[in-house]
């Protein structure tokens, strides 16, 4: 009966360098495939559904109700979409700092209330709640 040894080899910088970049060559390669077969429009519209946490397709709705609105193209949809994610995430930020005051880790109206009133930027929500 023979045993088998196992020795382990240290990597050197050279070996994880080159999986790296093969890594981002396999990368490349399959965004170019999938570019060549679905065309550049739709690689950048599933680019910008990844993104974007919304539903894109809901806000483009909520545009078009606009009577100034007619058209309206998927990168204006997708800076809105954007622009909505990061407005509720800063006002979630710092109605937070009022919940922490009182001890509470979940978001309550008050705490909402209380960072619209506090914060200069969030004086245009005044009485939006009522």
């Amino acid at each position: 009966m023979s045993a088998a040894v196992a020795t382990p080899v240290p990597s050197t910088e050279h070996d994880s360098e080159q999986c790296g970049s093969e890594e981002e060559s396999r990368g490349v390669e399959a965004e170019e495939r999938s570019q060549h077969h679905t065309g550049p429009a739709a690689a950048a519209s599933v680019s910008h559904s990844r993104l974007s946490k919304l539903p894109l397709a809901r806000i483009k709705a909520l545009m078009k109700t606009d009577p100034d609105v007619s058209l309206a193209s998927q990168e204006s949809v997708f800076i809105i979409a954007k622009a909505t994610e990061l407005f509720v995430e800063m006002i979630a930020k710092d109605a937070l700092v009022y919940a922490q005051q009182g001890k509470r880790k979940t978001l309550q109206r008050k705490d909402l209330d209380n960072a619209i009133e506090a914060i200069d930027e969030f004086a245009f929500l005044e009485g939006t709640l009522d």
